[in-house]
């Protein structure tokens, strides 16, 4: 019988050795390599991710036996410190997040747009010197009908000791993030994270319970074809985005993909290259998404991917927020793209 030429083998033994290799890689042990480092924070930090892939679990898990259960799908008949309508996932999510890191020992705040106030926990605050900024649930309106779905967040330093509990040193700009990402809960769960040293994404390995490194140094093309953008809001737009949208209409080579949640029509933008916006309108132009629990946390990923992030006017990491609560236009992605669509914004064209 004939035997495979020798350097056959060695290539197979080499695959073989990748796949175990990246298998093994884990996302806290990811985290700790990025750091480089076993020192407390990077320990910290590791732990902390650790903790949001088991939020990211457990809610993909939920949402996976949503359609068999009761009480799980459709609102809960309040609204949220925005005036939003609540889903029941919304308040299952948020209660997630608050039950793991409660565990965690590490985190004295979080804060969510589904609070009001940040929530403390009173037995990690001595030496829980973090906190979470997340958006538990994004894309809510797609939950009842099996869509993608995503989880937002950020983790930040305490500074000062928050003795009135306003939590005022949080409002600061998205550069003083310690780590931002996202969770993506499609055919399969994903988590796609970065701690300011490149992006990086893991997939949810259901048979080990695991998040396994997918793909390391994730970067955005320079240009992409997708524009991304809910173009039912066309006639309460500025004149300038609306000028943009004809643009693209009328050039060859754009596609069109909006898909309700914006963690999703985002990755997309991460992998292929190409432009989301959520501007604001005339009569709100403050727009609609939360600077601290979406678009500073998105950004963070995106710039660190090579992309861009901005209001139309100035960065979104250099938005300083005068309140917890407060909402920026968007506009993310490749960096030819944001700027075209700056062009028009600033110049008209």
């Amino acid at each position: 019988m004939a035997q495979a030429p020798e350097s056959l083998n060695l290539s197979y033994k080499e695959a073989e050795d990748k796949t175990l290799d990246r298998d093994c890689t884990t996302l806290s042990r990811h985290v700790l390599q990025q750091c480089q480092s076993f020192s407390a924070q990077a320990q910290d930090l590791s732990a902390l991710m650790n903790r949001i892939g088991l939020a990211g679990k457990l809610i993909a898990r939920h949402l996976s036996r949503a359609g068999l259960m009761e009480g799980v799908l459709g609102f809960t008949g309040e609204v949220n410190v925005q005036g939003e309508s609540v889903k029941k996932m919304d308040v299952y999510a948020n209660d997630v997040f608050i039950a793991v890191f409660k565990q965690s020992g590490l985190v004295c705040r979080l804060a969510s747009e589904e609070m009001d106030k940040p929530y403390y926990i009173p037995e990690n605050c001595p030496i829980g010197r973090y906190t979470l900024l997340y958006d538990p649930i994004d894309g809510s309106s797609n939950t009842d009908t099996n869509l993608s779905l995503g989880s937002i967040f950020s983790i930040r330093q305490q500074e000062g000791d928050d003795i009135d509990g306003k939590a005022t040193d949080l409002l600061a700009n998205g550069r003083n993030q310690l780590a931002a990402g996202y969770i993506l809960y499609g055919p399969s769960t994903m988590l796609v994270y970065t701690i300011g040293k490149g992006v990086h994404s893991f997939t949810l390995d259901p048979s080990l319970g695991e998040f396994i490194l997918t793909e390391e140094n994730i970067k955005i093309p320079n240009h992409g074809s997708v524009y991304s953008v809910n173009e039912g809001n066309f006639w309460q737009w500025e004149e300038s985005i609306r000028e943009y949208i004809r643009y693209v209409h009328r050039t060859e080579g754009y596609t069109a993909r909006y898909s309700g949640a914006m963690v999703s029509d985002i990755h997309r933008v991460l992998v292929q290259g190409g432009v989301f916006l959520y501007p604001g309108t005339i009569q709100k132009p403050e727009g609609k998404l939360r600077l601290l629990y979406e678009t500073a946390p998105l950004a963070y990923v995106i710039e660190q991917a090579g992309g861009r992030a901005t209001t139309g006017l100035v960065d979104i990491l250099d938005v300083v927020p005068k309140k917890l609560h407060q909402r920026t236009p968007l506009i993310i992605g490749s960096r030819e793209d944001v700027a075209k669509v700056e062009s028009f914004i600033q110049n008209g064209h």
